[in-house]
């Protein structure tokens, strides 16, 4: 199964459509979202993806409810934890605790965001993805992941 993972939006509309078109592009069965979409009118946008979409809130996060509105139930507090393709997963914004949340061994796929910077690797058998930013605000690269929740396996797509 693949699924896309985007963070770090931030209302740059440009980037966050390039995403939705790759990820459809790509036929990804799922979409998650590590936080910061940051204003409800960039969820628009995800109306367009072809497969289903759960995200976080973000520390930018501004009109929750709102957001939570729009997104029709598709955004949780954090941590986010559920269960796709037989894998348990948990979605979170900042980075501080995903080191030792994959080292625990409960989860298979452990995804953040925050730190816009994306980070691919794997602690004991639990992949840990940060797609990095899709805003481009901090670093000025656009950048979304791609995981194989079969193979458990993640890359890094630069838009």
């Amino acid at each position: 199964m693949l699924i896309g993972i985007i963070a770090d939006t931030h209302d740059n509309l440009i980037p966050t459509r390039k995403a939705i078109e790759l990820f459809n592009n790509k036929k990804v069965e799922y979409v998650i979202h590590a936080g910061d979409y940051t204003s409800p009118f960039t969820l628009k946008l995800f109306k367009k993806l072809n497969c289903k979409y759960v995200g976080i809130f973000g520390n930018n996060d501004g009109d929750k409810l709102l957001l939570l509105e729009r997104s029709e139930g598709n955004i949780h507090n954090q941590p986010y934890i559920f269960s796709l393709n037989n894998k348990k997963i948990i979605v979170l914004h900042e980075h501080h605790v995903v080191d030792a949340l994959a080292d625990s061994g409960h989860f298979d796929l452990v995804i953040y965001g925050h730190t816009h910077k994306p980070d691919i690797r794997k602690v004991k058998n639990t992949l840990i993805v940060n797609p990095g930013e899709a805003g481009t605000w901090l670093y000025g690269k656009s950048t979304v992941a791609l995981a194989d929740l079969d193979k458990m396996e993640a890359e890094i797509i630069e838009l």
